[in-house]
């Protein structure tokens, strides 16, 4: 009879063992091998899945092992290129249009963050009023900037300087 069927608790007889005192390798591999001789229709189902489950976490840990180790020395980053001869206008004109395009991803990202916060229960509403009101009045300041560059450079109507309007390569270190 097995101890674990008899119910009997066995003395302590201390030392340091890898298996605790009732089980050995040998007998945990004769449970299992009797397991297997026991005609049971789950059996190999269960078999299956937990050997899935297991390739599943050792795949996952595989995975984030190689993220973000490989080296990004020679990587190549592409930079836009531009007309040398492109004028002011032309070049306040692009940067208005980045600025809304980039204001438009930053709401589009914050709708997705405060759906994330309702999930979670998290109050988000008072502080994003202060927030909106401070962002409104900073793109306001900007618009109007890059308004007043827009028509100091359509009134001077002179091309950008060259050293300035050359394209770009770079490399990521």
């Amino acid at each position: 009879m097995d101890h674990f069927a008899s119910g009997a608790a066995l003395p302590y007889k201390g030392g340091m063992a890898i298996f605790p005192r009732p089980v050995s390798p040998k007998s945990a591999l004769g449970d299992f091998w009797g397991y297997f001789k026991q005609q049971r229709q789950h059996k190999w189902p269960l078999l299956g899945l937990s050997v899935a489950f297991t390739w599943v976490i050792v795949w996952t840990f595989v995975i984030d092992a190689n993220t973000n180790t490989m080296p990004t020395r020679n990587k190549i980053i592409y930079v836009e290129s531009w007309d040398a001869n492109r004028s002011d206008a032309a070049i306040i004109l692009q940067q208005k249009i980045d600025f809304a395009k980039r204001e438009a991803a930053l709401v589009k990202q914050q709708q997705k963050m405060q759906g994330y916060a309702d999930a979670f229960g998290i109050e988000w509403r008072e502080e994003e009023a202060r927030n909106t009101a401070k962002r409104k009045e900073a793109v306001k300041a900007i618009d109007a900037l890059l308004d007043e560059r827009l028509a100091k450079a359509e009134a001077t109507g002179k091309p950008a300087p060259k050293a300035a309007a050359q394209p770009a390569t770079a490399a990521h270190p």
